[in-house]
């Protein structure tokens, strides 16, 4: 799809609380929320280098319990850093649960209060 100049432009999460997960986001990964036209559901936008995220608050039709326990089995959100000893400090600070990658990569998954499943690898 080159010819096409396909490129990704944002993913989109389903969260019960649109503030909550504001918070989280902001907290644990210093996104940068962005004005979001006014549509007639709660949510949020993040601007995330040429991409963004975007949160929609619905009540999740995904059950958030019996997902597995590793996020890289599930579907999730991936993102690079620099530095992930960063991030893992402060998911530890914040009693955020976390499982390192099996394939030996310097990267990690943990979950969101929504259970959405996150991926953020290392890549200087």
């Amino acid at each position: 799809m080159s010819d096409n100049n396909l490129t990704l432009h944002h993913v989109s999460l389903l969260v019960q609380d649109t503030e909550t997960s504001v918070t989280f986001y902001q907290r644990m990964l210093n996104l940068e929320r962005i004005t979001r036209p006014d549509l007639e559901y709660p949510g949020a936008w993040f601007q995330i280098g040429n991409q963004q995220m975007h949160l929609i608050e619905l009540s999740n039709p995904d059950p958030i319990t019996d997902r597995p326990k590793h996020g890289g089995h599930d579907r999730h959100v991936a993102f690079t850093v620099s530095n992930i000893d960063l991030i893992v400090d402060k998911l530890d600070k914040n009693n955020i649960g976390y499982s390192l990658s099996r394939s030996g990569r310097r990267a990690l998954f943990f979950r969101d209060l929504d259970g959405n499943a996150i991926e953020i690898f290392e890549q200087p």
